[in-house]
C-alpha cells in the first residue's frame, strides 16, 4: 500500500536532493581545481625547458654571435654524455628508478650523515662546482662554468654559472658557495670530518655574485677537488640552523639542493618512513634532465628479501652474493629479465678489521703492534676469500688498490701463519696460563674481545664465524657481536667498541690523513680506532702538500709500508661487483670510475613501452 508524502516528507526530500547537487558542485569544483595545478606544474616545466633553450640559444652563440669554448653545441661538457642518451633512438622520459638499501639510514642530513648510502641519497640533491668525466677522469664544470689556478697553486677562482637555482626557486650565487664552506667550518657544527680537510683552506670570498676565489695556506695535492667538489649548500635554508646547531646536528632530514631530484618536502624525512623518495626538481637549471620522474630506495635489510624482491621486479638492481651468484646465471627467470656484470670496480673500495687501540681514555690490548700483526697472521684472508666470497675478490694490502701508483708493487698481503702468532702474542705477554685453552695477559685476564659487524650481512656473518674458529687456534676468543646500521654508526662515533669490520670506499688517489693521521683521533673523527704514529703523521703531511706527482707518490709509498708494518687495520680485500640490472633499464655503460648506473648527470632511462610508474 503506497503513503502519500507529507509535507514535511516533500522538504526532507527537497534538503537531500540540494545536498547532492552541492555535492556534485563541490566535486566539480575541486576537479577543476586539480586540473589547474596539474596545469600549472606542467607550465612549470614548460617554463624551465623554454628557459634553458634560452639559455642554451645563448651559450652557442646564437643570441650573442658568440661561441663559448668551454662548451660544444650550447651543452656543457659535463652534460655531453646525458645528452647523447636523450638521441637514442628509444630514449624516454618518465619512470621511477628503483633500488634497495640494506640498512635503514640513521640521517640523509648533509655533514651529519657519515654513511655512503646517504652520501648516495644526497648526490641526488646537491650539486658541487666541478666534477669528473667518467671517460678521461678530467675535471668538467658543473655549476662552474670555468676556473683559473694560480701558478703557487694557492688560488683557484670559479666563474659560476648564472642559471642555477635551488629546487625552491632562490638563485645559487657566489654567496652560497662561501656560506657553505663557514657553515662547515662552524665548530658547533657536527662536521668534522669534512672540516679536517677544509682546514687546509685560508679563505673562501665572494668577488661579485658569480665569482668566488678559494685562497689555501699551503699548497695541496687536491686543491682542485677538495674546492671544486664541495656541495653547495642553500644559504637561506640551512643558516637559520646556527642560532640552533643542535637541532641541526640531531636532524634525520634537512636536505636542499640544486641538483635533478629533491625531498618533496625538504625537513620532513624520518628513518621510520622506511624507504627514501626523491622526486623530480622541476626547476632543475641543467642542460640535460634526467629521465626518471622519482628516485626510490626501499630498505630491505635481508638479502634473501633483496633478491625475491628483484624476481618480481620491485627493484632495478641486485648485487649478488659471492655464494648465489653462479646458481643466479643460471637460473631461467634471472636471466631473462637481466643484464649481468663482473667487473672489479676501478675505483674500489676494501674491507678490513679495524683494532681499538684506545678506549675510555686507557689503551687496549690492541695498542701494542705485536698483537694487531698477530691478529693479521691468525686473519687467514686466501681462506675467506676462497670460502666465503668463493674467489670473487682479491686480498688487499693496504688502503692504496694494486694498480694504484701510491701502492708499493713489493709489500705482499699478509700470509695465515699460526706460528708466528703465536710467537708474537707470547712475546707481547700472553699465555694459556690455566690451560684452559683461551690465552692470558699478564694479569690473567683472557684474551677475549667482541667483533661487531653489521648483522644483515650474510656473508659477513659467515666471515666472522670463519675467524672465530681461526682465533681459537691461537687461544683468542672472538665474540661475534651483531649490530643495527645506526647502532654501529653511534657506537663507531663514540669508540666503543673492541674491534670492529667494515669497508671504506676509495678514489682514485686516497688521501690517508682521515682515517689514519693522529689529528683525527678526535670525538666524531674517522681516526675511530684511536692509532697514532708521528712518522706516519708527517709522511700524511709532506704527500699532501706536494703537488708534483713523481714526488708525492714515493712519499704515500713510504707511509704504505709504515700502515703495513703497523697493522693498524687488517687489511682484507677488494670484492669484485656481482650485478644484476634489469633490462628495462637502459644505456648502461662500462667507464673509467665503474658502472654509469646513477651516476650523474643521469644517463639512464627506460622506453616507453617498458615503463611501470606513470606519476
Amino acid at each position: 500500500m503506497e503513503k502519500p508524502f507529507a509535507s514535511r516528507d516533500w522538504t526532507l526530500y527537497g534538503l537531500v536532493c540540494l545536498a547532492l547537487v552541492l555535492i556534485v558542485l563541490t566535486m566539480y569544483q575541486i576537479d577543476r581545481q586539480w586540473l589547474k595545478l596539474s596545469e600549472m606544474q606542467t607550465a612549470l616545466a614548460e617554463q624551465a625547458q623554454a628557459m634553458r633553450e634560452l639559455h642554451t640559444l645563448a651559450a652557442s652563440g646564437a643570441l650573442t654571435g658568440q661561441t663559448q669554448t668551454a662548451q660544444s653545441g650550447g651543452i656543457a661538457p659535463a652534460f655531453q654524455r646525458a645528452h647523447a642518451a636523450t638521441k637514442l633512438p628509444d630514449y624516454a622520459a618518465g619512470d621511477w628508478s628503483v633500488e634497495a638499501f640494506g640498512t635503514n639510514l640513521k640521517t640523509i642530513t648533509p655533514l651529519v650523515s657519515t654513511d655512503a648510502y646517504a652520501s648516495n641519497v644526497q648526490s641526488y640533491v646537491q650539486e658541487s662546482l666541478i666534477t669528473r668525466n667518467p671517460d678521461t677522469l678530467a675535471w668538467e664544470g658543473l655549476i662552474a662554468k670555468s676556473w683559473t689556478v694560480s701558478e703557487d697553486g694557492l688560488t683557484i677562482a670559479f666563474e659560476l654559472r648564472d642559471d642555477v637555482t635551488f629546487s625552491d626557486g632562490q638563485s645559487l650565487t657566489a654567496d652560497d658557495v662561501v656560506f657553505s664552506f663557514s657553515f662547515i667550518m662552524t665548530e658547533a657544527i657536527q662536521a668534522p670530518r669534512e672540516r679536517a680537510y677544509l682546514q687546509k683552506i685560508q679563505s673562501v670570498k665572494a668577488e661579485g655574485k658569480y665569482r668566488v676565489v678559494f685562497t689555501y695556506k699551503e699548497p695541496y695535492f687536491e686543491a682542485l677537488s677538495l674546492a671544486g667538489g664541495m656541495n653547495i649548500l642553500p644559504k637561506h635554508f640551512y643558516e637559520p640552523y646556527l642560532k640552533e646547531p643542535q637541532k641541526f646536528n640531531e636532524s634525520k632530514g634537512l636536505l636542499l639542493g640544486s641538483g635533478p631530484y629533491k625531498l618533496a618536502d625538504p625537513k620532513s624525512w624520518t628513518p621510520d618512513q622506511g624507504n627514501v623518495e626523491l622526486v623530480r626538481n622541476e626547476r632543475y637549471w641543467g642542460d640535460v634532465q634526467p629521465a626518471y620522474n622519482r628516485i626510490l630506495w626501499k630498505i630491505i635489510q635481508n638479502d634473501s628479501a633483496r633478491l625475491t624482491t628483484y624476481r618480481n621486479g620491485d627493484i632495478d638492481s641486485y648485487s649478488a652474493r659471492a655464494s648465489e651468484y653462479k646458481q643466479l646465471q643460471s637460473d631461467a627467470q634471472i636471466q631473462a629479465k637481466s643484464q649481468s656484470f663482473e667487473y672489479m670496480p676501478p675505483v674500489v673500495g676494501y674491507s678490513y678489521i679495524g683494532w681499538n687501540q684506545m678506549r675510555g681514555g686507557k689503551p687496549t690490548r690492541f695498542a701494542d703492534k705485536r698483537v694487531r700483526q698477530a691478529m693479521s697472521y691468525l686473519t687467514d684472508t686466501g681462506r675467506i676469500i676462497k670460502d666465503v666470497f668463493l674467489g670473487y675478490a682479491e686480498p688487499a694490502v693496504s688502503p692504496f688498490g694494486n694498480a694504484s701508483k701510491q701502492h708499493d708493487a713489493t709489500l705482499q698481503p699478509y700470509q695465515a701463519n699460526l706460528d708466528k702468532a703465536k710467537a708474537l702474542l707470547k712475546e707481547a705477554g700472553y699465555e694459556d696460563r690455566n690451560q684452559d685453552g683461551v690465552l692470558e695477559d699478564k694479569t690473567g685476564q683472557p684474551f677475549e674481545f667482541k667483533l661487531t659487524y653489521f648483522q644483515a650481512n650474510e656473508d659477513t656473518s659467515r666471515m666472522v664465524l670463519l675467524l672465530k674458529d681461526l682465533y681459537a687456534k691461537a687461544g683468542v676468543k672472538l665474540v661475534p657481536f651483531p649490530q643495527e646500521w645506526p647502532v654501529m654508526l653511534e657506537n663507531l662515533d663514540k669508540k666503543d667498541f673492541d674491534a670492529i669490520t667494515l669497508g671504506w670506499t676509495s678514489s682514485i688517489e686516497t688521501d690517508l690523513y682521515q682515517a689514519f693521521h693522529s689529528s683525527q683521533a678526535i670525538s666524531k673523527g674517522d681516526n675511530f680506532i684511536g692509532y697514532q704514529n708521528p712518522e706516519l703523521d708527517k709522511l700524511i703531511d709532506a704527500a699532501r702538500r706536494t703537488v708534483d706527482e713523481g714526488k708525492r707518490m714515493p712519499l704515500w709509498q713510504q707511509a704504505e709500508r709504515i700502515l703495513y708494518e703497523d697493522q693498524p687495520y687488517t687489511f682484507l680485500m677488494r670484492r669484485k661487483s656481482l650485478l644484476f640490472v634489469d633490462k628495462r633499464i637502459h644505456n648502461l655503460q662500462m667507464t673509467k670510475l665503474g658502472l654509469n648506473l646513477g651516476s650523474l648527470p643521469l644517463e639512464n632511462y627506460v622506453p616507453l613501452a617498458q615503463q611501470k610508474y606513470t606519476q
